[in-house]
């Protein structure tokens, strides 16, 4: 199945609020930006094959007192390349990365809402129907995460947004 052809998708992405917060996204330019930085293999993948523009975004606010998704977003690009692995200066650059070969890659996301009201890390463990979501299994750190359709609407439901 081709990524045009294929059915919605739902992810949740992390950002800590001091480096990037979804008031930044939502003061961007067009509400979009380049989901850049990002250094951890199986999120790498996810965001090379597996995002796809159109696809729901949970936007979660991690390393946050207290971590919890504040708004919804999109995919607003398929995957490409991303610069900062080859530039010294910045925070993300990585030296073993080769232009020919890239070795991290990003994707743009677009905001589409805050959500009315804040949905704390606590609060989302405390609900049955999300106690199998990536976000609150053992161990799981991926600054992005697949989420189910129903952990999509739960968690919108939770934040007081319209049924998206």
């Amino acid at each position: 199945m081709t990524r045009a052809r294929r059915e919605r998708r739902f992810w949740l992405m992390k950002s800590e609020p001091e480096s990037f917060s979804f008031d930044d996204l939502w003061k961007a330019p067009r509400r979009r930006t380049f989901w850049d930085g990002v250094r951890n293999y199986r999120a790498r993948n996810l965001l090379r094959d597996e995002l796809a523009e159109g696809d729901g975004v949970l936007f979660y606010h991690s390393n946050a007192k207290p971590p919890g998704v504040v708004g919804l977003a999109e995919v607003a690009s398929v995957a490409r390349v991303d610069p900062t692995q080859f530039d010294p200066r910045d925070d993300h650059f990585d030296p073993g990365a080769d232009p020919e070969s890239p070795r991290w890659y990003g994707v743009e996301v677009r905001a589409l809402r805050r959500l009315p009201r804040f949905v704390s890390l606590e609060e989302i463990r405390s609900q049955k129907a999300l106690s199998k979501m990536a976000l609150v299994q053992r161990g799981q750190r991926l600054s992005v995460q697949p989420v189910t359709p129903s952990e999509w609407r739960e968690i919108a439901r939770l934040g007081g947004a319209p049924e998206p």
